[in-house]
């Protein structure tokens, strides 16, 4: 089995794939201050409610755009899972990257990229809906060729109500109707309907300048709240990232791939 890693700025994802499939998938809150035997303890813990050892775990994919617990990370794969972690690095991808600084491309977009065409082929947008609203275009020769980034919707939420002295903090859900009748409502249409319009807006200008039918994919842990929403998005995986983790780990670990789906 391969135990993957994935930890963003809001949230970390543990998944656990057997045969190129993914079994299990968490999703957790972050935090910096985590030592590694927290992290051990936790992931074995979190493991075991599904009935997998630590013995199972045969190697350790890491996908991570917090520098500050990378080395903690590390330390935890070695002490509780023995070995050293694969760790996706910027810039890192057998994709062609058409952009100017390809080792500025984060380990997330590069896992979504890897993960969205291996699993929907090319042409493709990737829109990673997570701290950060990503997205990542791929063209029909499979070549990534850049993308936009904008605030994520808890992001702006949190910046709305930490500017304005009267606006207070809701629940994030889809209002039955963009004219919202209370305080509520409203910034619920607006975070809501609001972001759905910036992506579809911008789906719209990349398609045209992309020139040809292009499937968007819909990531991260808020791709549910849009699923219907925002019109232009096809698919909805919120493991994308993942999968596309464990694509770079067996491109890395061919031996490894080979052996496991032998037992498939």
């Amino acid at each position: 089995m391969l135990l993957l890693i994935e930890v963003g700025n809001t949230n970390t994802k543990i998944g656990v794939c057997q045969d190129s499939r993914l079994l299990v998938s968490w999703r957790l809150t972050t935090r910096r201050e985590q030592t590694a035997d927290e992290y051990g303890v936790f992931i074995r813990t979190i493991l075991a409610t599904r009935g997998i050892t630590q013995q199972e775990i045969r190697g350790v994919a890491i996908s991570n755009v917090v520098p500050t617990v990378q080395q903690t990370l590390e330390a935890m794969v070695e002490t509780y899972f023995g070995g050293n972690p694969f760790t996706v690095e910027p810039g890192m991808s057998d994709v062609p990257l058409l952009v100017d600084a390809p080792q500025e491309v984060g380990a997330d977009r590069l896992c979504d990229i890897v993960g969205g065409v291996t699993l929907y082929g090319a042409p493709l947008i990737v829109v990673n809906f997570g701290t950060a609203t990503t997205f990542d275009c791929v063209n029909g020769r499979g070549e990534f060729i850049g993308g936009a980034i904008a605030p994520g919707l808890v992001t702006a939420s949190e910046a709305l109500i930490s500017r304005t002295s009267r606006l207070f903090r809701v629940e994030l859900l889809k209002p039955k109707e963009a004219i919202g009748r209370n305080t509520a409502t409203n910034i619920q249409s607006g975070l809501t309907y609001g972001w759905a319009g910036l992506v579809d807006g911008l789906v719209e200008r990349m398609r045209s300048e992309m020139g040809a039918p292009v499937k968007v994919v819909a990531t991260g842990g808020l791709a549910d709240q849009m699923r219907g929403v925002a019109k232009s998005i096809d698919v909805v995986n919120p493991d994308l990232t993942l999968e596309g983790l464990r694509v770079l780990w067996e491109r890395a670990n061919p031996a490894e791939g080979a052996r496991d789906g032998r037992r498939g």
